[in-house]
């Protein structure tokens, strides 16, 4: 079965959006700052667009903090330069939220089923908040990871918008070497890269394969 392109229907989102001359509002779910420049740089002329730092599957609380510091100064190095300046929202942390829809999960190896269920909570909480404050549409900047599934990423992101009546914005953010301008970036700007997914899960099988 062949697969969507989900870059080129981004592509053409932006050609449209251009041609109306429109700045559509954007809630943008974002895991780390190094995953989010390459998001940001290509959206930030077109969309004016509120950073959403929510990651309740982030383990210990203090990689929740790193990472987050981390987005706190990305926008702020951006926003020196931005017309449309980039705002930022940090819920508070609440592990025991990922922890509970993961319960049976926690065995399964990375990028399994556990995964396709953190994937739903975090673009189903972020529809959520697109629809309760109005935005034009919601996203994430997760796809640029080749760790990530952009096909799951999408099927839930156009599953949510169905469902909260927000539109999604459909992106594979790892085409067009967008993985690799994320690693650069991080270089430039000196950001701190994590060497884990995030989750406790994938911390405790990175420590395993480290000793083994």
């Amino acid at each position: 079965m062949r697969m969507k392109n989900y870059d080129l229907e981004l592509t053409n989102l932006i050609t449209e959006i251009k041609l109306k001359k429109q700045t559509p509002t954007l809630l943008l779910q974002s895991c780390c700052a190094p995953c989010s420049t390459t998001a940001l740089s290509r959206l930030s002329e077109v969309f004016k667009i509120t950073v959403y730092y929510y990651n309740p599957c982030l383990y210990p609380d203090s990689e929740f903090e790193k990472r987050k510091n981390e987005q706190v100064k990305l926008v702020s190095i951006l926003n020196e330069k931005l017309k449309n300046k980039i705002e930022l929202i940090v819920p508070q942390h609440n592990e025991q939220a990922f922890l509970e829809i993961a319960k049976g999960l926690e065995n399964q190896p990375e990028g399994g089923g556990r995964c396709y269920k953190c994937y739903t909570q975090r673009l189903e909480n972020t529809a959520k908040q697109a629809k309760l404050h109005n935005f034009d549409y919601f996203g994430t900047t997760l796809s640029v990871s080749p760790y990530k599934h952009a096909d799951w990423l999408n099927e839930i992101g156009y599953k949510m918008q169905a469902e909260y009546g927000v539109n999604f914005l459909p992106a594979d953010f790892k085409k067009q070497n967008g993985y690799l301008f994320s690693i650069n970036e991080s270089k430039r700007l000196g950001l701190y890269r994590q060497d884990y997914c995030g989750c406790r899960f994938s911390l405790y099988s990175k420590n395993e394969n480290k000793n083994n």
